[in-house]
């Protein structure tokens, strides 16, 4: 038996999320759909991050194990040929066959992409948060530290959340970009709750619009509240780029 690693790119905006669900197409059933046509029969794939609707990736991790032994290299181009224009394998490697690319992931780092310009972009409708009033980022720099570190983060996640443990830990907060133009949110941390970084980056933009004052996202943080935060900011602005493993 053989256990591969996919590096996955796709365009999440067709897709229900990565995790096959019976009200739309998943990225993970096109996935096997791929893996089926190639290898003739079944194979259970899993992936690293669950991304939401919408959601893109750079960087998604995926497995599977089978009996088929064929080059990386054909592999890769082999589930290609059986993709859709939106998702692709970008990357292929033989691990371990206990591998498991969500348990053996080190850490993830996302990418929130804003567009703050004062008119729609017909090219980012599917990438970018369109917010059309100029955002305070000096603010929102000011009042981003304060996640950064091991805390608590019941109060940024999902209502529908299962995670037994809402202890997590960012390793990076940084806000580039302008009023009035691009604004990227980047969050990296060892593991993530569902929806984290989407109300971290709803929350941040509450005190861009003057909302809240920036004392206020340490509030949040200690009250561990989720109806005290943002609201989630839309799944189409998030990609994932990378997962880390040792």
């Amino acid at each position: 038996m053989h256990r591969y690693k996919l590096t996955l790119e796709y365009d999440g905006t067709r897709y229900v999320g990565w995790q096959t669900q019976p009200n739309g197409v998943s990225i993970q059933a096109i996935v096997s759909r791929a893996l089926q046509a190639l290898l003739g029969t079944e194979v259970e794939v899993r992936a690293a991050s669950r991304t939401d609707a919408g959601v893109h990736a750079l960087g998604q991790v995926a497995a599977f194990t089978t009996s088929r032994e064929l080059p990386l290299k054909a592999y890769r181009m082999g589930l290609n040929r059986f993709l859709p224009h939106d998702i692709a394998v970008i990357g292929v490697q033989e691990m371990p066959l206990d591998f498991d690319p969500r348990r053996w992931a080190k850490g993830k780092r996302y990418r929130y992409r804003i567009s703050n310009r004062s008119v729609r972009s017909p090219l980012k409708r599917f990438t970018h948060w369109e917010l059309f009033l100029p955002l305070d980022m000096a603010a929102m720099r000011e009042a981003a530290p304060v996640l950064l570190g091991h805390h608590d983060f019941a109060a940024f996640r999902a209502s529908n959340c299962q995670a037994s443990t809402t202890d997590r830990e960012l390793r990076k907060l940084e806000l580039t970009g302008a009023a009035g133009g691009d604004i990227e949110i980047v969050v990296e941390g060892t593991a993530f709750l569902r929806h984290m970084v989407r109300n971290i980056a709803g929350s941040l933009v509450e005190v861009g619009k003057g909302r809240q004052p920036v004392a206020w996202l340490s509030q949040v943080l200690v009250s561990r509240d989720r109806a005290l935060a943002g609201p989630t900011a839309p799944g189409h602005g998030l990609v994932l780029e990378e997962v880390f493993y040792a």
